[in-house]
């Protein structure tokens, strides 16, 4: 038989195979090497491989290439970004859950995008205000008027995307709206999500061929999967509000945790309205809960 060595992308995992998408656009069903057991790692969606590719599309995936990123679950590597979908009215915006989604997301390099959805029902001028004055990128959805279609898929392009957000907040209905041909999937998942069965579904990528981008077939992240599994320190929870940088290592005191002390120099930008309150509120509330975390957590979750 023989045998070649292809590069591609781990599409979907689904009972220990391994659906892998070469360059050219051919899908390959693969099992893992047994090294990885050893290793005690296994293959993901979203991850870049190397296969050992016979001639009938069936393999072996023999390398899996260095991540930028793995996200628990469900289980995904290489994210490039996450939509925080959010409805502007029922259910109502909580922003602390919105701020835990971005700062577990900044914490792995993968980009957040607010998505304000219901804006033909009320509007969504606040929270947009919020979040794009804290540097964030925001996309309001009204769904009687299809002119944020385009910007959307502008953000969608040339990236592997996950959805986030909620039950009710209207994630299928954003991915349909710009891919109608989706449909069945983000109806069958929203379904699942309301049932709560969404942990042991499989995996998916979908390749949107006129945007080269891959979007997960969820249509998203519960808020207990991201909460429960991806943990960050206390020290490093700063770096992950990313309107905090320009001031870190500008206050009076070294090791500084932006809390209460005098001559803080993000509390003073906070006085001036250079930053949110909201946004500082649910620092506070993220910094509480890490003090609580041992950096042993962190290496026993990786």
């Amino acid at each position: 038989m023989n045998i070649k060595l292809i590069d591609g992308l781990i599409v979907k995992a689904l009972g220990g195979f391994y659906y892998v998408e070469s360059q050219d656009g051919v899908i390959y069903e693969c099992r893992a090497k047994g090294v990885f057991r050893k290793k005690e790692t296994s293959p993901l969606v979203g991850d870049k491989v190397t296969i050992e590719a016979s001639n009938d599309n069936k393999g072996t995936v023999s390398i899996i290439h260095d991540r930028k990123n793995q996200v628990l679950r469900p289980p995904m590597a290489n994210l490039d970004k996450i939509f925080i979908v959010v409805s502007i009215c029922d259910p109502k915006p909580n922003t602390l859950i919105i701020d835990k989604f971005i700062a577990m997301s900044e914490n792995k390099g993968i980009e957040p995008i607010i998505v304000i959805t219901k804006c033909d029902l009320q509007d969504p001028s606040e929270i947009e205000s919020i979040y794009k004055n804290s540097g964030f990128k925001v996309l309001c959805v009204n769904n009687f008027e299809n002119n944020f279609v385009n910007e959307a898929k502008n953000l969608l392009k040339d990236s592997i995307c996950a959805f986030t957000g909620n039950t009710g907040v209207g994630k299928s209905s954003f991915i349909n709206s710009l891919y109608p041909e989706l449909n069945i999937k983000t109806a069958q998942i929203s379904k699942k999500l309301g049932r709560g069965r969404h942990t042991t579904r499989h995996v998916e990528l979908y390749k949107l061929d006129d945007i080269n981008a891959y979007v997960a077939d969820t249509p998203g992240f519960s808020s207990m999967d991201l909460m429960r599994y991806d943990i960050i320190l206390k020290d490093d929870l700063q770096y992950c509000f990313r309107e905090f940088e320009q001031y870190i290592g500008q206050c009076k005191f070294t090791g500084c945790s932006h809390t209460s002390e005098k001559g803080c120099a993000v509390l003073k930008a906070l006085e001036e309205g250079k930053i949110e309150k909201s946004r500082h509120l649910s620092y506070l509330s993220l910094f509480d809960e890490a003090k609580n975390i041992k950096e042993w957590e962190v290496k026993k979750q990786g």
